[in-house]
């Protein structure tokens, strides 16, 4: 068994490769806070701990090679923007893949938030698999604006390793409203 020691991204692709035109854009960002000095960022990304796989590859290799990057995987960091689709790609594959077989802790990150302490309010925006998971209970996730600290404090807390205060019991997780302000976010 392999060690489990990475964080895998997950975002939906919006149907093309162009990164500007999707949410790969944000993958892109956490790259360069973790590659930024000047950022107290720093992750292991799963997706960088095997092969790469092309846009054209069959979706059986693809799928087999996304199952391998979680199962080295400790949590899923979950990019949900306003343009995420209900039921389009890989996305709702991987969510329940995490969920179900790999036990992945969801860290669910709001790029176009700022409060989250009232997620219900950004349900429009969760793919099928997601809202089945939340709705039957099985996913542990937190719920968190797309922002360094959150994220960061989240991916460090939070994983299939965590114990005590750090493990997640159930779906609805979210940072209280002064964590966030202890953090400098002022959303109120």
């Amino acid at each position: 068994m392999s060690y489990r020691n990475g964080t895998y991204i997950a975002f939906d692709g919006q149907g093309t490769t162009d990164p500007t035109q999707s949410d790969l854009k944000y993958l892109g960002l956490l790259r360069s806070w973790d590659k930024n000095k000047s950022f107290d960022f720093h992750y292991i990304d799963s997706h960088k701990k095997t092969a790469a796989v092309m846009d054209s590859s069959l979706r059986e290799t693809l799928e087999n090679r996304l199952m391998e990057r979680m199962r080295n995987s400790k949590n899923m960091l979950l990019i949900l923007s306003g343009k995420t689709n209900y039921n389009r790609g890989l996305l709702n594959f991987e969510i329940q893949k995490a969920v179900d077989l790999y036990g992945l802790p969801l860290i669910i990150a709001y790029t176009d938030s700022h409060s989250v302490l009232k997620y219900d309010d950004y349900r429009n925006r969760w793919p099928k698999a997601l809202v089945e998971r939340i709705s039957d209970g099985s996913a542990n996730a937190i719920h968190i604006p797309f922002k360094e600290k959150a994220i960061i404090e989240s991916l460090n807390r939070f994983s299939v390793h965590s114990t005590g205060k750090d493990i997640l019991n159930g779906p609805d997780n979210v940072f209280s409203k002064e964590t966030y302000n202890y953090w400098g976010y002022s959303f109120w």
